[in-house]
């Protein structure tokens, strides 16, 4: 089981209806999505972040590393929009930053500035609305909410075999990594090039092992084109929905008088 795994089953929120927590993250998702401020993607990140390290207590070093892996996407993205090249003799008004180089200069606008503000900020809001449900609530019972609410059974067997692929494919990655780092396999740079050969030929081996033997495992379990849980009971809580809907209310509110 990966840590992200871990925490989903066990964490301070596990015993909270997990249709209260599908709705207040899903909710808050799409109002950020939707009205695309920074005031209110700024909020949104905040009690998310807040509510997984303060009430779901998953650890704040954890939730950091979390937050680097769209890292990544968000520079790459924001970095084509911030940097705009024209030739030197344009005259450009707003202009935050410029260079010369030639007959080109490269300069960053006051307008692309705000824009690449507002988009970081959106991002980073949405994400820890994923993040909180992800966290707090595992798969099985996101998808047991799924078929109360008659979503077809092949789209979410379909969703929990891609889930659990993920995590296969991760597994079998760090178990192969790691028994190549202690041969040595990483040392140069030639020796990191062939390991990585071995290593993406081998998983896929490794992955096509595993996912047979998955096959056979529901096959031996009476595998019927639909995947049976037992599930755990929860119930309401009145004092969460009021406050999912304060929360939401005053995004709103904020949202209307900004």
């Amino acid at each position: 089981m990966l840590l992200i795994d871990k925490y989903a089953y066990f964490n301070g929120l596990k015993d909270v209806h997990p249709l209260e927590k599908m709705v207040f993250a899903l909710s808050l998702l799409l109002f950020s999505l939707t009205v695309r401020d920074m005031a209110v993607s700024l909020i949104t990140f905040t009690v998310m972040s807040a509510l997984i390290i303060f009430a779901a207590k998953i650890p704040l070093s954890y939730y950091l590393k979390l937050l680097l892996l769209p890292g990544f996407f968000i520079l790459s993205g924001t970095i084509t929009i911030l940097f705009s090249f024209t030739s030197k003799f344009t005259s450009i008004s707003n202009i935050w930053w410029s260079w010369k180089v030639g007959n080109w200069q490269i300069f960053i606008s006051d307008d692309s500035v705000g824009t690449v503000a507002n988009l970081i900020t959106v991002v980073l809001g949405s994400i820890s609305c994923l993040y909180f449900l992800t966290l707090t609530t595992p798969i099985t019972v996101i998808l047991s909410v799924l078929r109360k609410f008659k979503v077809p059974s092949l789209l979410i067997d379909l969703i929990e075999l891609t889930y659990r692929f993920i995590f296969i494919f991760l597994d079998t990655a760090l178990a192969i990594h790691q028994a190549q780092a202690s041969r040595l396999g990483y040392v140069s740079l030639r020796k990191g090039i062939r390991s990585l050969g071995l290593l993406i030929s081998s998983l896929f081996l490794g992955v096509l092992q595993r996912s047979g033997q998955l096959t056979m495992a529901m096959n031996a379990r009476g595998y019927q084109e639909n995947l049976s849980y037992i599930e755990d009971t929860y119930a309401y809580s009145s004092r969460n929905w009021l406050i999912a809907i304060a929360i939401l209310g005053s995004l709103i509110f904020i949202n209307g008088y900004l």
